[in-house]
């Protein structure tokens, strides 16, 4: 009798390497290969840099578990209630400072969109949201400076505020008319299906459950932070040892609006990860890359980033899509002249 049962494909062991850690051991192992002598500095660049950085990141660990086992993000919510001027002010005000990961966007803008909020709202939440939370705020900080970070945190708003009434305002514009690509049914990943209906419970503690939600998100973002952070420090440490500081200033110093321009332009497409670009960033810095450019690069690429990005694209029409990108270039450039300016 013929065996008729399906036979279990096998996942190859390279198919089950996280693609971040393969990355990191790829880059050490060519350091190894090309430059023997160079690989232990890389590394231990890489290894201070990290630890100079960790109480940072068990910051923002704490920080998003919490926030997490608590259900705060259902408080969200209120930002889309009350006439559309102060709807918009608000999204961009918490979507600037909210804890949502890329996966949890989509549902909660969908649900959103389904029960009639404006565009505009959604617009402002979409643009502020990606750039800066409380994870974000700690690592720039850290890689950074306290200065840059908070700098960041008004450029997320403000740039929050600039699409959102742009939105509202050219609303009857045939660019927004009919801007969904199907109404949205409320519900999604993560498990998230209404995203405010739960009121918060702040001692999340007494609930089994919510400290299970405090422990799995803990650990989540705690193996998230320190993979990419590794990457980032190991190709930061590649940056000081091999690549010469008159290249930076020669392509990305200066005061100039062109300077400022180019970094939104390369930071669009080149941007991997806000807690990865941070440290980068501030290697750039140390190297003579000018301020506006700096922030022009982080602001233009968090809002361009794929997971931000997709959760636009999957839930409008590509003309919305495209000016949703257009805010996010004109508003990265206003936002380096001002930290040029500032700084």
């Amino acid at each position: 009798m013929a065996d008729t049962t399906t036979p279990i494909p096998r996942t190859s062991w390279l198919a089950r390497i996280d693609r971040v850690w393969l990355a990191i051991g790829i880059i050490v192992l060519l350091v190894a290969l090309i430059d023997t002598a160079q690989v232990d500095d890389v590394l231990i660049f890489a290894a201070k840099a990290l630890a100079g950085t960790m109480p940072f990141i068990a910051f923002a660990v704490l920080a998003i578990a919490y926030l997490k086992a608590t259900g705060a993000e259902n408080l969200l919510a209120k930002a889309f209630e009350g006439n559309p001027a102060r709807m918009i002010v608000m999204a961009a005000l918490l979507g600037g400072l909210s804890p949502f990961c890329s996966c949890e966007v989509i549902p909660f803008i969908a649900a959103l969109l389904a029960v009639g909020a404006p565009l505009g709202a959604v617009m402002a939440f979409w643009l502020a949201s990606p750039l800066m939370d409380p994870a974000m705020f700690a690592i720039t900080t850290g890689a950074i400076s306290m200065e840059f970070a908070l700098a960041k945190t008004v450029a997320a708003i403000a740039l929050g505020m600039f699409g959102g009434f742009g939105t509202l305002l050219l609303s009857g514009t045939p660019v927004f008319t009919n801007p969904l690509r199907e109404k949205p049914a409320v519900g999604g990943c993560c498990g998230v299906k209404a995203p405010f209906s739960a009121k918060p419970v702040w001692k999340f503690w007494r609930d089994s459950d919510r400290v299970a939600i405090f422990r799995s998100a803990g650990l989540e973002n705690a193996t998230f932070l320190l993979k990419w952070l590794t990457l980032a420090y190991v190709i930061e440490g590649l940056m000081v040892f091999y690549m010469p500081a008159d290249l930076i200033a020669n392509v990305l110093g200066g005061t100039g609006i062109g300077t400022i321009m180019l970094g939104a332009l390369v930071g669009m497409p080149a941007y991997l990860n806000g807690y990865a670009a941070a440290p980068l960033i501030g290697d750039l810095l140390d190297q003579g890359m000018a301020n506006g450019a700096a922030m022009s690069f982080m602001i233009a690429g968090g809002v361009s980033s794929i997971p931000a990005a997709i959760a636009v694209w999957a839930l409008v029409k590509p003309r919305v899509f495209a000016a949703y990108l257009g805010f996010a270039l004109t508003g990265s450039i206003l936002a380096g002249m001002a930290w040029q300016l500032m700084a």
